[in-house]
């Protein structure tokens, strides 16, 4: 009997041990090396490029245009709804900058 608590004063700090380092050890490496594409806002638009930046004529806008903030349109700068199916999954409420003209 007194063997088994002698065991159980060992073992029990070594399991807490190894349990936090462990743990600390998959929370750095998950957030070193999986989580940092996910923290992108643009995931798809224009990759090889330092940054991007879009310009566009007052005139080619016409009398409105919505512009995408989310990232995700096919259309980029352009808004083509996709931030639609990214609130449905996400559970975020971006929606397009839009541009119209002043009568």
């Amino acid at each position: 009997m007194e063997k088994c608590k002698d065991n159980l004063l060992v073992v029990g700090p070594v399991a807490v041990t190894l349990g936090l380092v462990s743990g600390i050890l998959g929370y750095y490496l998950a957030h070193r090396y999986c989580c940092k594409k996910m923290r992108w806002i643009n995931q798809t638009q224009a990759k090889d490029k330092d940054k991007i930046v879009n310009t566009v004529d007052i005139e080619d806008i016409g009398e409105k245009q919505a512009f995408c903030r989310c990232w995700k349109s096919k259309k980029f700068p352009y808004c083509d709804g996709s931030h639609n199916k990214h609130n449905q999954d996400t559970g975020d409420n971006v929606g397009p900058l839009i541009v119209k003209k002043v009568n």
